[in-house]
């Protein structure tokens, strides 16, 4: 299933957060949106999941859902979001049983996605006894319980430390090496958003608008730290970025 944005804006009262943004998300593909802080990537990320509607413009899905598809759309956030009193195996049951799957095929469900995300040895365990680094791969593992069609990624390692950081990474693109899918991936963080995109989405500071979209050839599986094309993608991104970057912050600095 495709996602297409078109001609999409949006205000809060007197304020343009974004602006005539045209989007194309294809199946089996990360996205990744960067751009400067207060740019409007996580407003633009609600609107492509449905949770608020723009104020002008339109976000189209095209295509069918994957087979056994329970959630076309789903959420990965910064925070776990999990339920502290529920095992890693309860907290991944929870979003099936919203669906009214239980018993045996939600055995088999949560053990193909346990064993997909290397959580197997931790279905017992509670969020509290998880590192950080964990506790976020349960949330990726409960996204995906749900066969998601475009899988939403609201900056989900943001508050993690940079080896952590490092290691989803690894994890992630292991996830999409063995199982393509698609997801569309705000982040702030211009490394993440060169190891894990198949394209950049740069936009610029508010209104966001569509500064340039920049696509990596180099497949995911074989990107490594310190790859010179890598780090030369890195670099066009930054040099679109820091002028904004630096304008949006010192904006901010006196709202």
């Amino acid at each position: 299933m495709d996602i297409i944005v078109k001609s999409l804006s949006h205000r809060y009262g007197s304020i343009d957060v974004l602006s005539d943004i045209s989007l194309h998300i294809p199946s089996g593909q990360v996205v990744c949106l960067v751009g400067p802080s207060g740019c409007g990537k996580s407003t633009l990320l609600r609107f492509i999941g449905g949770l608020e509607c723009p104020t002008r413009g339109d976000v189209m899905q095209v295509g069918e859902p994957p087979q056994g598809s329970l959630n076309p759309l789903t959420y990965v956030f910064q925070d776990f979001a999990l339920l502290p009193w529920r095992t890693v195996r309860g907290n991944i049951s929870l979003v099936l049983e919203d669906h009214g799957i239980r018993g045996a095929a939600a055995r088999e469900i949560i053990g193909e996605t346990l064993a997909r995300t290397k959580l197997s040895d931790f279905a017992r365990a509670l969020p509290k006894q998880l590192s950080g680094g964990m506790k976020q791969r349960v949330a990726i593992a409960r996204a995906l319980a749900v066969r998601p069609a475009v899988m939403l990624l609201d900056e989900p390692l943001s508050a993690l430390d940079a080896q952590t950081r490092e290691l989803l990474m690894d994890d992630l693109v292991s996830l999409w090496t063995r199982q393509p899918f698609t997801a569309v991936y705000v982040t702030h963080n211009l490394a993440e958003a060169v190891r894990l995109g198949h394209k950049v989405v740069v936009l610029s500071r508010r209104p966001g608008r569509l500064r340039e979209i920049v696509e990596i050839d180099t497949p995911i599986e074989n990107r490594t730290a310190g790859d010179p094309e890598l780090d030369k993608v890195q670099k066009q991104l930054w040099d679109l970025m820091r002028d904004e970057a630096r304008a949006a912050d010192e904006e901010l600095l006196h709202v």
